[in-house]
């Protein structure tokens, strides 16, 4: 017998993105750092992806009813105390996703602008940038851009830590709450990541690992940062614990695949 009423107080999060068959990133990384986390994990599929860690063979985007059916199926039973997007492939699927949220008022948001994977296959049609930035971005929370996307979102190059804070201003600007910019990709041995939130920069430096076992990087931690929030975290503390969460995964990467291997999602996440 199902009673309801002894079920645990289990926060529910929800990933809108790519399912990668790897299962190193995508909706697969996404649904393995809920766990993690102690959240239950719903999700919404965009697109289904042929990939593994040396790169992406094909890509087929989900019909935009479907995506919507998906999320109103989701907000009607079980509804996200936070909700994180990933890839969305199309300017029509940002379209069905934001009136999802929209219809549903789905907060806090995560994005993760994703556009182009780590292989360097492109995940975003160039034609949708726009609508990514005027359309999904202003509903926002928090947005979590790499070095190029955030070049993409600001219109000027990020090749350094003060092209990264211009950039975090230059997008909040566009209506997001907070823009957090990794430096995943700086040419610097060490770490640094940058958030502008409430007119302030805060900035977190770590070792840089020298690995090639980065494969979903940018999913966990929009993932793990939703994660936190559904919890009950403030920004900047889910943040924090997030960054450290995916330092701690990147170290313990199990070492598969011939090319860009996945993290070890199943860590503490103290």
């Amino acid at each position: 017998m199902n009673d309801s009423t002894s079920a645990p107080n289990l926060p529910i999060a929800l990933t809108i993105a790519g399912s990668d068959s790897g299962g190193g990133a995508g909706i697969q990384a996404d649904l393995k750092t809920f766990e993690a986390h102690g959240v239950f994990g719903t999700s919404v599929v965009t697109a289904i992806t042929a990939q593994n860690t040396k790169g992406v063979s094909a890509v087929h985007p989900i019909p935009a009813d479907v995506v919507r059916a998906q999320i109103d199926a989701v907000a009607t039973d079980l509804r996200p105390a936070a909700v994180k997007t990933g890839m969305l492939a199309s300017a029509a699927l940002i379209e069905a996703v934001v009136a999802g949220l929209d219809a549903h008022d789905l907060v806090p948001l995560v994005v993760d602008p994703v556009m182009v994977a780590t292989s360097g296959d492109r995940l975003l049609d160039e034609d949708a940038e726009s609508t990514l930035v005027e359309t999904l971005v202003p509903r926002a929370t928090v947005v979590t851009p790499n070095l190029s996307e955030a070049g993409i979102l600001a219109g000027h190059d990020v090749r350094s830590t003060w092209d990264m804070e211009r950039a975090a201003r230059g997008i909040a600007e566009g209506g997001a709450q907070a823009v957090l910019v990794k430096g995943g990709h700086l040419d610097a041995g060490t770490l640094i990541d940058v958030l502008w939130h409430d007119g302030e920069i805060r900035r977190w430096e770590r070792p840089k690992l020298r690995t090639h076992h980065t494969h979903g990087t940018g999913c966990t931690l929009s993932s793990a940062i939703a994660a936190r929030l559904a919890r009950g975290d403030d920004l900047e503390t889910a943040v924090d614990g997030a960054l450290d969460y995916v330092h701690r995964a990147i170290s313990g990467a199990p070492g598969l695949g011939e090319g860009h291997g996945p993290l070890l999602h199943r860590i503490s996440t103290d």
